[in-house]
Parts: C-alpha cells; sequence; structure tokens
C-alpha cells in the first residue's frame, strides 16, 4: 500500500521506506533516511497501531496478545518518538503526532491491551511534551471515535456499511459520519503552525462522544 501511495504521489514528493515500529533499528534507519533526503524531519506522524480480539473478559484474555498490542501500540510509539526527538532536536522545532482513540479517555469500548496501550500512548505524548517543549517540539495526540477502517472491521467482524450503522448509532453528533478524512485533517492541524502553541493535547475527534456517559439518562428514561 504504502508503495502504491508514493507511485500515485510521485517521487519528488514521497517515498516508501518500510519499518517495524517495534524494531528500533527499523525506527532509526527510517528516520535517518528521511533527514537525510530532506535535510531535516519537521513532523512525524505515529499511526501504527492493532488491536487485540475482544473478549469480554479479561478472565479469557492472553499474555501474548497484550504484550504484541502494546510492543506495536506503545513500544512503538516510544521508539518513533525517540527518534524523532533526536532528528529535531538540532533544528529546535517539530512535531510529533501519536494517534490514541476516544478508547485512551474510557474504559469498556475496546479490548483490555487496546485500551491501556492507547492511555500509555497519551501518558508518554504527555511526558515527551514536558521534556521536548524546551527544544520547541510540540508532541500531541490524536484520538478518533469509530471509523469504518479496514482495522475496525477486523475486530467487530464487520463490513464497513455495519461500522459505519454502529458508530452512527452511538455518536452525539447526529448528521454526520466520521470519515478518515476527518483524521486526517486533525494531523494536518496539529503538524502545522496553525496549532504553533498546542503541546501535550490529546485532541478528540469525536462529535463529544467522550464528553458524556448516556447510561444513567437512558435508563432513567426507559
Amino acid at each position: 500500500m504504502g508503495q502504491a501511495v508514493c507511485k500515485e504521489l510521485g517521487p519528488q514528493v514521497a517515498s516508501f521506506i518500510h519499518c517495524d515500529v517495534t524494531k528500533e533499528d527499523h525506527v532509526q534507519n527510517a528516520v535517518d533516511a528521511t533527514a537525510s533526503k530532506h535535510g531535516k524531519l519537521d513532523i512525524m506522524f505515529n499511526n501504527a497501531g492493532i488491536v487485540d480480539a475482544y473478549k469480554r473478559s479479561i478472565v479469557e484474555s492472553d499474555k501474548s496478545d497484550f504484550e504484541r498490542v502494546h510492543s506495536t501500540n506503545v513500544i512503538g510509539v516510544f521508539l518513533d518518538t525517540k527518534h524523532a526527538a533526536r532528528a529535531m532536536i538540532p533544528a529546535r522545532c517539530g512535531s510529533i503526532i501519536n494517534t490514541s482513540s476516544v478508547a485512551s479517555r474510557m474504559g469498556g469500548i475496546a479490548p483490555h491491551a487496546y485500551t491501556s496501550s492507547k492511555h500509555a500512548v497519551v501518558g508518554l505524548t504527555r511526558n515527551a511534551a514536558i521534556e521536548l517543549g524546551q527544544f520547541g517540539i510540540r508532541v500531541n495526540c490524536v484520538a478518533p471515535y469509530a471509523v469504518p477502517t479496514p482495522l475496525a472491521c477486523s475486530t467487530f467482524k464487520m463490513g464497513k456499511e455495519e461500522i459505519a450503522k454502529m458508530a452512527s448509532v452511538g455518536s452525539i453528533l447526529k448528521g454526520v459520519l466520521l470519515e478518515a478524512q476527518d483524521i486526517a485533517q486533525a494531523v494536518l492541524y496539529l503538524g502545522s503552525d496553525e496549532s504553533r502553541y498546542v503541546n501535550g493535547h490529546n485532541l478528540m475527534v469525536d462529535g463529544g462522544y467522550t464528553q458524556t456517559n448516556p447510561t444513567l439518562i437512558d435508563a432513567l428514561t426507559s
């Protein structure tokens, strides 16, 4: 997919570098290659993420699944942030953006490993924002609500239309369906100078979903 996107955009605009974010030498190589080609690294978007099988009980959860998810979702973000900072500190500027989730603010809406990994991403983001802010580097998160992506379809074993319908029923903001493009716009904002004084923030792109818990009012009015 990465190679196809680069071909569509053209070699002067984009280049593809294979990178397993759980392996430090891969991450270091990707950052070094980018800095070498462009002379600097302005923005790092850490979007790699996986999810464990949905099991309602923690008793049924596997340690191996938990470690696998955290290896990508947490260790990957740590390594990406570390090496992005290494490239950005000399220039004393830059923007690092990590993908979290509405599950980083709420419990009970995603599997245990995924939920805990996204909470960890927010904690790492805030810690890094404090340290790297002294070098003019901003570190933020973008936290999406449900988007009908291949990952969501695989997790819930539903098609895109089913995921979209489920998301619409549970959403607070009616009449609007969250799409990947909306997340991209939020990331673009955090990477641009329009957010030049935004640091350590977990930007919710959720239509207000995490601002309320409708369980009580639903029980009272049912």
